[in-house]
């Protein structure tokens, strides 16, 4: 998250907005292609949920496996991490918005494809890794391009907005989700998610335009300019461009301390949302609907009406909020009680925010889409990881004492990292990955 200014992130030298610098969701709304890219976003996380949901039902309903079950909700997640070490550089590309185009294209058709319904489970699931690894390299485009599409002192307000609407969206789509399956089939709600897919799709391509969110002059980091100088790189130069910023990125301690929390506490409370249906399946749906509530009281709050230092300070009591209510589980508490620890702690989820601003200022203008891909697939990546380690301990543990446990690791990984955190405190950059500017 910033240094200490959380309206410096995307770029100081960029030409003037495209929006005026007033604040407020209904002042970013207005933005035509905000609205764009925010209403693609809330489609594709909507689809994402429904398919997901849809593909652990006819798992479970085929197999009866838990853990294959788990693994077919969140198995997407765990090949976000492929695009983010390989192809991650075309979110800094020439023309950010048809790559955006093209990979919301791909998939529309994979998740068309799970509604056929012959298809083989493993079929499924190979769609289903596809799919993940062309959505993180859709994640990194759609970040690179809300940098450019909303002024610099506008950019946490932004983020927050879509961290609520997309941590909202996957709640509610499970909700939904749950209720559609009872009146449809899987292949029915897969047909669902595929409308949903096809209307972010035509939401982006209607109203965002083309921008370079690489700088045309080596001079301007950051400047929005037409064409770049230079030859059209192809696949092989991406993988090595994505390679050597990814080792850059990796190689500064402050920003390994950053991506390590904002990937692995927040997997790891995940892995315990994870566990709701296993731990109470009568009143899931309560602490799953307590758990939204929470996360988006807490995004309100952080990013609507604390300052950027306030952000800041507020970080770590929000890192240890994340956690530290789940440790009642280890009483199995009445649901009331239950559904209030989940609501309290849910809100922890708000440290994501100063953690990305923190990031981003340690971040230069030319890779800051890549960087942000990474750091969100990174995060998807590890609530797969969070869910899978959850479901395997609980086959011995048992839920709730396995709730308990993964809230003690998350509430260590904060504490143990904190002075790291702490250093990683810089002015933004604006030169390559890994050389600050003071």
């Amino acid at each position: 998250m910033p240094s200490d200014d959380a309206s410096a992130p995307p770029s100081a030298s960029a030409s003037p907005p495209t929006v005026p610098p007033a604040t407020g969701y209904r002042a970013l709304l207005r933005n035509r292609e905000f609205a764009g890219l925010y209403a693609g976003l809330t489609l594709t996380v909507a689809a994402s949920t429904l398919s997901g949901f849809a593909l652990g039902t006819l798992v479970n309903d085929r197999t009866r496996s838990p853990f294959l079950t788990a693994v077919s909700m969140y198995g997407a997640t765990f090949a976000t991490v492929l695009g983010a070490l390989t192809l991650m550089s075309v979110a800094d590309g020439k023309r950010p918005r048809r790559i955006l185009v093209m990979l919301q294209c791909v998939s529309l058709a994979g998740v068309a494809a799970q509604a056929i319904p012959g298809l083989p489970l493993a079929a499924r699931f190979g769609l289903l890794l596809v799919l993940g690894f062309f959505q993180s390299l859709g994640t990194g485009a759609r970040m690179g391009l809300l940098a450019e599409v909303v002024p610099a002192s506008a950019y946490a307000l932004a983020r927050s907005l879509m961290n609520i609407t997309s941590g909202g969206t996957a709640v509610l789509g499970f909700a939904v989700g749950a209720l559609l399956l009872r009146y449809l089939s899987p292949y029915e709600v897969f047909v669902v998610a595929a409308v949903l897919t096809g209307l972010g799709l035509v939401a982006v391509a209607t109203t965002v335009r083309e921008y370079s969110t690489r700088p045309a002059d080596p001079g301007r980091p950051g400047a929005r300019s037409g064409a770049r100088p230079g030859p059209r790189s192809g696949p092989s130069s991406g993988l090595r461009r994505t390679w050597a910023t990814n080792a850059e990125l990796f190689s500064h301690p402050g920003r390994r301390a950053l991506l390590l929390n904002l990937w692995v506490p927040n997997g790891l409370i995940v892995g315990c949302e994870a566990l709701f249906i296993s731990y109470d399946p009568e009143h899931a749906g309560v602490l799953l609907a307590a758990g939204s509530a929470g996360m988006l009281l807490g995004d309100l709050t952080v990013g609507r009406l604390l300052t950027a230092d306030r952000r800041r300070r507020c970080a770590f009591a929000l890192r240890l909020l994340l956690a530290v209510p789940y440790l009642l589980f280890a009483a199995s508490p009445p649901t009331w009680v239950a559904a209030v620890a989940v609501f309290v702690a849910s809100a922890g989820f708000a440290a994501t925010l100063p953690l990305q601003e923190q990031l981003l200022a340690l971040t230069p203008d030319p890779v800051r889409g890549q960087v942000q891909g990474v750091e969100s697939a990174g995060r998807m990546t590890w609530q797969g990881i969070g869910a899978a380690i959850a479901g395997g301990i609980a086959l011995y543990l048992g839920p709730g004492p396995t709730i308990t446990a993964l809230a003690t690791l998350s509430v260590a990984v904060t504490v143990l990292s904190r002075p790291f955190v702490l250093r990683a405190r810089s002015p933004q950059v604006t030169g390559p990955v890994g050389s600050e500017r003071a």
